[in-house]
């Protein structure tokens, strides 16, 4: 199978199921901000055990702006790096306030001088709010596009991996991938012992193809 199959594999499969969107809750762009900056390197689910009552504090970003560090950790006192975090949302906010007239930007590029918004949170924030044609790329996006092989060997990094798969989809797939590799890795495509028994992608897969001796058609 050569790899535009594998694509075309990919989108059918993933565009027959329900639409899969982020499992971090919010209910506007300040919120989904929030809830990015607090999931790197923590679950999803996590995060979302706090957010409503972090939320429910700082409504909007001038109330965390004007906050200090002793009201905002203990709400986030059991996410990672909690420390670094609540400087990050306050910094951010302040920020947001005082740089984009208390909105949170829409182009990646401003997103990314927002404190603790990195490339792929910045990716996350435009695609998933504005329908931006951006892919953040994590661990799973890195762990499963490598297995299914939709990225060859030279892919190494979170960059090389974020081009080859955005040169090879149409803009209308490319913040969908994100989530359809991120659900995908988290629940089937494990990263220590994938299900590969109940994974629907085993005819495209790569991963499958070499590690249970079945060709690839």
């Amino acid at each position: 199978m050569i790899q535009e199959e594998r694509y075309n594999a990919v989108i059918a499969y993933f565009t027959r199921e329900p639409e899969i969107k982020t499992e971090l809750h919010y209910e506007n762009a300040f919120q989904l901000m929030i809830a990015v900056v607090l999931s790197a390197q923590c679950t999803d689910k996590r995060v979302n055990l706090v957010t409503p009552q972090l939320f429910e504090a700082f409504p909007t970003p001038i109330e965390l702006a004007y906050s200090t560090f002793e009201e905002v950790f203990p709400y986030i006192k059991s996410i990672s790096y909690p420390n670094n975090k609540t400087k990050y949302l306050i910094k951010a906010a302040q920020d947001i306030v005082e740089k984009f007239q208390g909105q949170v930007p829409e182009d990646v590029e401003s997103l990314k001088t927002l404190a603790g918004v990195g490339r792929k949170s910045a990716h996350v924030i435009a695609a998933v709010l504005y329908n931006t044609p951006t892919l953040g790329v994590d661990t799973h996006v890195m762990r499963v596009s490598k297995r299914i092989g939709l990225v060859d060997d030279k892919a190494k990094t979170p960059l090389a991996i974020e081009k080859q798969l955005v040169q090879n989809l149409s803009d209308i797939y490319i913040g969908k991938l994100n989530h359809w590799l991120v659900i995908h890795g988290r629940y089937t495509c494990l990263a220590r012992k994938p299900k590969c028994s109940s994974c629907a992608l085993t005819t495209c897969c790569l991963y499958f193809n070499i590690h249970h001796n079945k060709a690839v058609i």
